[in-house]
């Protein structure tokens, strides 16, 4: 299968530019044996009674940073995978807007804060650049002085809000690490979520989760490692519920590719941290998340791929053109929808 495959048309009045006055607010398409047009306040009825929900507490980085070359000029910097203890000696990649006006071994200035040396081109990942931190530090540095960084259709001139900084995160949101939210989780509160008592798994968001695929064999698509990990009695909860039986219900891609990936060939999940590149293309075969709540994303996306690989292609682009026809928002910060298996 193609990229093709997975498009949509989407008005561009129907991007959200804003989140809903409050989380729970959004409306919510429910994909299980037909259509059911609600909102997010409807969910706890509406999950199965025994359902164990699992969320990703990866909070959101402030990335986006703008650095000064030696002889005054400015670049756009959007890092990757910012972590603790990226000091003096580390390597660290990111998006470079203009990267190549940079030569190895010029410095970019943040501040006081941090201080990059440029080393050259990622081996993995060709929109990439691979610096050296020099001094400072890279998540005190994000904390001083960087931008959350919303992801470009989200058409602001004057750039992020205040709000942003409370709404493009999740209100579980607990480890430092994500260059973008795990949006799904966006539309719970603290209410919905000490209703709900969710499973809790960590996995931070790279930039390259939210491209286009452009490989002529979907398969051949590649987002990047991110890392994951997951506690004791998190892991725990979820292989009990595994093992009963009971439906597993992701909140988002981010946590349906992390249990995935500590599920994959029958393992036990089990504590642990790592990196994860799964991709989950036509064929996989789901063994722990049994329905998924979800924004609506971009065609032709990994993302888009993946619901149509738990709630069947045509079932899912089924579902994209009856939002786009009830004026449902996308994106971001739009609405969502819960979706059951596709044998529903």
């Amino acid at each position: 299968m193609g990229p093709q495959d997975y498009d949509f048309t989407l008005p561009p009045e129907q991007i959200a530019h804003a989140p809903a006055p409050e989380r729970t607010a959004s409306r919510m398409l429910v994909l299980g044996a037909g259509v059911e047009h609600r909102h997010v306040r409807d969910l706890p009825d509406l999950l199965p009674p025994d359902a164990l929900v699992v969320v990703n507490t990866s909070k959101v980085v402030p990335a986006r940073l703008h650095g000064t070359r030696d002889d005054g000029r400015r670049f756009e910097v959007l890092l990757c995978a910012p972590a603790p203890g990226q000091g003096p000696g580390t390597r660290v990649t990111a998006w470079v807007r203009n990267a190549k006006k940079l030569q190895p071994g010029q410095r970019l200035a943040f501040r006081d804060a941090l201080e990059l040396a440029f080393v050259g081109r990622d081996a993995l990942d060709p929109r990439a650049r691979v610096f050296e931190v020099t001094a400072g530090d890279v998540l005190a540095a994000c904390e001083a002085g960087g931008e959350i960084p919303l992801p470009p259709y989200i058409a602001r001139p004057d750039g992020p809000h205040r709000e942003d900084e409370e709404r493009y995160q999740t209100v579980f949101a607990a480890a430092e690490g994500s260059v973008a939210a795990p949006t799904a989780g966006l539309h719970l509160d603290a209410a919905m979520v000490e209703r709900l008592d969710p499973a809790r798994v960590t996995l931070h968001v790279g930039p390259g989760t939210f491209l286009p695929m452009e490989a002529d064999d979907v398969r051949d698509h590649r987002v990047g490692a991110e890392r994951y990990a997951i506690e004791a009695h998190d892991a725990a909860r979820i292989q009990a519920a595994r093992d009963a039986g009971r439906p597993i219900v992701a909140v988002g891609t981010t946590a349906t590719r992390t249990l995935e990936t500590l599920g994959r060939d029958g393992r036990r999940i089990e504590a642990g941290a790592g990196e994860t590149d799964l991709m989950i293309t036509p064929g996989h075969r789901f063994e722990v998340v049994t329905h998924l709540l979800t924004n609506f994303h971009l065609p032709r996306s990994s993302l888009l791929m993946l619901v149509c690989c738990l709630g069947g292609r045509e079932r899912v682009l089924a579902a994209y053109e009856e939002a786009v026809a009830q004026g449902y928002r996308f994106y971001s910060y739009g609405d969502c929808m819960l979706v059951g298996p596709a044998q529903s």
